[in-house]
């Protein structure tokens, strides 16, 4: 397998790594990758994940759920059972922040498609990219949507969207500083980039340690904390502007961590895990277990 690695932090530019923690693939393959974190901004990164021709082995699964689907098990209907609130959520924040009723929209990453029909009944014109083909056919079948391959994001007009969104997906792109001052070039002057992103400063993070669902390697090849993604929009001409915690994500997160442990009363431990980390998250939503950071130009 050709190997992804990295030779400079994308966050500040230092070539000064440690040792941060060794994580299992527990989701596919049953592999080991370590995780290292930068000893100038303390970004994490996962090391020897496969390149962008070859990681696509790690996701080849049923229950890979933004690209197949599916509801097969307890976490998977757990997601299933919060997601239209969730999509009404998103919708709202895009309005607020954006101040619009209505614009163009760009979903990097849109897997099915759920986020994008939602924009859509709200009158939105909307665009995506999609590395899954799978899942760009679920969203043509589905909804009618015609989604992109990745590659077209660096064909799209400049200056043509109001708002460009990136549900948990920052975290999978190899070409990260590309993409990211692609986005620069491609929001209008006010636009606004909203990126969610797990946390691993929550508190769910710090209890289930190589455990934690959200490291998730080798697919997840970035591991940002709040300083780090402030420091990497401003890096490319970004301010950020706000910050809202995703609070069904330390539920989530928590009970396919104790999936992963093996553990005994893991529906139990893994909503009072989940449980904890809200509530921490109430005291400093910076703590929650997913952050959404809204940046403008």
């Amino acid at each position: 397998m050709a190997v992804y690695n990295i030779q400079q932090c994308p966050v500040c530019g230092s070539n000064q790594f440690k040792s941060f923690i060794t994580c299992t693939d527990f989701f596919v393959s049953g592999e080991q990758f370590e995780i290292r974190e930068c000893s100038g901004c303390e970004f994490k990164f996962t090391v020897n994940a496969g390149d962008e021709k070859s990681i696509g082995k790690y996701y080849q699964s049923e229950e890979y759920i933004s690209h197949s689907n599916t509801s097969k098990g307890l976490v998977n209907s757990v997601y299933h059972q919060v997601r239209n609130y969730m999509l009404g959520r998103k919708s709202r924040l895009v309005e607020k922040v954006t101040g619009l009723k209505a614009g163009h929209i760009l979903d990097v990453g849109t897997g099915t498609g759920f986020f994008l029909n939602e924009m859509k009944t709200h009158d939105w014109q909307v665009s995506g990219t999609e590395k899954s083909s799978d899942a760009r056919a679920f969203a043509q079948k589905e909804f009618g949507l015609e989604i992109n391959e990745p590659e077209q994001l660096f064909q799209f007009e400049n200056e043509s969207f109001d708002a460009i969104t990136l549900w948990h997906v920052l975290e999978h792109i190899h070409r990260l500083n590309e993409n990211m001052q692609t986005f620069s070039s491609l929001l209008k002057p006010n636009g606004k980039l909203i990126i969610a992103v797990p946390n691993h400063t929550s508190y769910d993070a710090r209890h289930y340690k190589e455990f934690w669902a959200a490291w998730d390697v080798p697919r997840h090849l970035w591991h940002f904390g709040p300083q780090q993604m402030k420091l990497f929009g401003e890096k490319h001409g970004f301010r950020l502007q706000s910050v809202h915690s995703m609070p069904f994500d330390s539920f989530y997160v928590s009970l396919l961590s104790e999936k992963y442990k093996k553990s005994k009363l893991a529906l139990f431990k893994g909503l009072m895990h989940g449980k904890i980390s809200w509530l921490n998250s109430l005291v400093n939503k910076k703590r929650c277990s997913s952050m959404i950071y809204v940046f403008r130009k």
